[in-house]
């Protein structure tokens, strides 16, 4: 079973392949209108994104939550349950009183990325036990600043080893 966001792309993929169908003759009758011409939609290239479409890109997110102290391991179990849930988390470290949370997002732009990064703590807080924390940073840059700052020696090295861990 595939997760995704209603009307996200699957990943790896740039374009979303549309099937026209003409409106029958009775469509123009019962609106009372002439007769429509069915146009079709312009040609797409293959390896190159619909016309109207935005090609989604890849977004690091880094969510930061705190709030008052819970038990260790209850602060593990929800943020392993969390990865579970939600299986594209990279890494999350996590303390008594705050955790940090690395994934990466797709997303046609960075506002999309970081409503859904704002969303992810919330929607998820009940189904993963997570504790009653706010998030208090979200930082949202894309695959290219992120690896230009790996590069460069700035920002956090590559999510390794993957998993939750304790700071």
């Amino acid at each position: 079973m595939r997760r995704a966001r209603p009307g996200a792309l699957p990943r790896g993929t740039t374009e979303r392949a549309l099937t026209s169908v003409p409106a029958g003759a009775d469509r123009s009758a019962r609106d009372g209108g002439p007769p429509e011409r069915t146009q079709r939609p312009p040609a797409v290239q293959p390896g190159r994104p619909a016309p109207d479409r935005p090609v989604s890109k890849l977004w690091h997110i880094t969510l930061s939550v705190s709030g008052p102290e819970v038990p260790l391991p209850d602060v593990r179990r929800a943020l392993e349950q969390l990865a579970h849930d939600h299986p594209f988390l990279l890494t999350s470290r996590y303390a008594g009183d705050h955790a940090e949370i690395r994934y990466w997002e797709e997303a046609r732009d960075l506002h999309d990325a970081a409503a859904v990064a704002l969303r992810l703590w919330g929607e998820h807080r009940h189904t993963s036990k997570l504790p009653p924390w706010e998030i208090v940073g979200l930082e949202v840059i894309d695959r290219e600043t992120y690896h230009q700052r790996v590069a460069e020696g700035y920002g956090p090295p590559p999510a390794a080893p993957v998993g939750v861990h304790p700071y």
